[in-house]
């Protein structure tokens, strides 16, 4: 299927051009973000229409999966075919990428390829793949060699994992402190390759599926590991119904780091939103809740930045998307878009545009 950027979507864009601008003024250029699949998905004019668009609306980082099992092909070749035009576009629209570092290869499994999402047998082998993209996307990358035609904006925040408080995403026995020996290994290869990287946790929701371990808990037990020594921010998927909870939830993270003795890591925010339709969730608040929600809540992330050293918020997502193979089922999380499936603005959109610019 081809998607275009609608008219009337370029014609509401160009009016965001003066907010992006303040907002500058006010926060860093990467501090609102967003997460794009489509972007990654289609290339040519609509991802390079689509990024502009973000970009005039002041988004400032494109938070991507970096497939792991899709770049390196066979151990120790790296194909970045799928990634390179993917960041040198995002490059040239001024928008930096936060990679998520995620789902290792069969032949570094830790698990049988039939389990769900896992950690690889060996951490060794995940700060290889780690350093491979430093190389290629770092601030001494090949890529920007073998593009000079591109301006050069270096990935230098690097996720590692997503969620391993899940069953779902670390073989279905989720560990905080197999976890903090990840981000030790990789992360200490990733500060070698850049000593200026930013390291990022995986982001932690707060989640009540079973078999989950509780937010507060997990982070508490990373510090218990000493993992504090190995991170640079601390990222949280922060799913909340309202501004009164996402309030709550960001307190009590920073209250934890702080008994840790972690006042200098920043907290970023790498995942919020709210569908405006879908199957019955208690994040389904409707098209105007779902506006209603971005701006009261990026009030509230304005008002808490500077005393929660908030390092920036990613909102999932930009575009609803269809139902996924293998099993083609509807979910509330395909209907969190600023824009519909067709591409054209709902209110939600208009409503990050104003937040945006409001943005300190």
């Amino acid at each position: 299927m081809i998607h275009r950027t609608p008219a009337a979507l370029i014609a509401v864009l160009s009016m965001g051009l003066v907010f992006a601008f303040a907002a500058e003024a006010r926060v860093p250029r990467d501090f609102v973000g967003v997460s794009s699949e489509d972007v990654f998905a289609h290339g040519g004019a609509y991802r390079n229409a689509t990024l502009g668009a973000q970009a005039a609306l002041g988004i400032g980082t494109i938070r991507q999966n970096f497939d792991w099992a899709r770049i390196e092909r066979a151990p120790g070749r790296y194909d970045f075919s799928a990634y390179d035009g993917f960041v040198a576009a995002a490059a040239g629209h001024g928008i930096r990428v936060l990679p998520i570092l995620f789902n290792p290869p069969p032949f570094h499994a830790g698990l049988p390829v039939s389990r769900p999402t896992y950690p690889p047998k060996s951490n060794e082998s995940m700060a290889g793949f780690a350093v491979a993209l430093v190389n290629r996307y770092g601030p001494g990358g090949s890529l920007w060699r073998e593009r000079p035609g591109v301006p050069k904006l270096p990935i230098r925040s690097w996720q590692i994992w997503n969620e391993p408080l899940l069953p779902v995403y670390w073989g279905n026995r989720p560990n905080a402190k197999a976890y903090v020996r990840m981000l030790r290994v990789v992360g200490r290869a990733i500060k070698r390759a850049d000593r200026r990287a930013e390291i990022v946790t995986a982001g932690l929701p707060p989640s009540k599926l079973a078999g989950a371990i509780r937010l507060e808990r997990f982070i508490k037990q990373i510090y218990k590991a000493r993992g504090k020594r190995y991170f640079d921010t601390l990222a949280i998927n922060s799913y909340a119904r309202n501004r009164r909870e996402l309030a709550t939830l960001l307190r009590s993270v920073r209250r934890i780091m702080r008994r840790a003795h972690d006042r200098k890591a920043k907290l970023w925010i790498t995942e919020l939103g709210w569908g405006d339709s879908g199957p019955r969730h208690r994040f389904v608040v409707g098209a105007l809740g779902q506006a209603h929600r971005i701006s009261s809540c990026l009030s509230t992330i304005r008002k808490l930045r500077r005393r929660l050293r908030l390092r920036g918020v990613v909102y999932f997502s930009w575009r609803d998307a269809r139902p996924y193979p293998p099993e083609y089922k509807d979910m509330w999380g395909l209907h969190t878009g600023l824009l519909d499936i067709n591409g054209r603005p709902k209110p939600a959109f208009g409503a990050l545009k104003a937040a945006v610019a409001r943005l300190r």
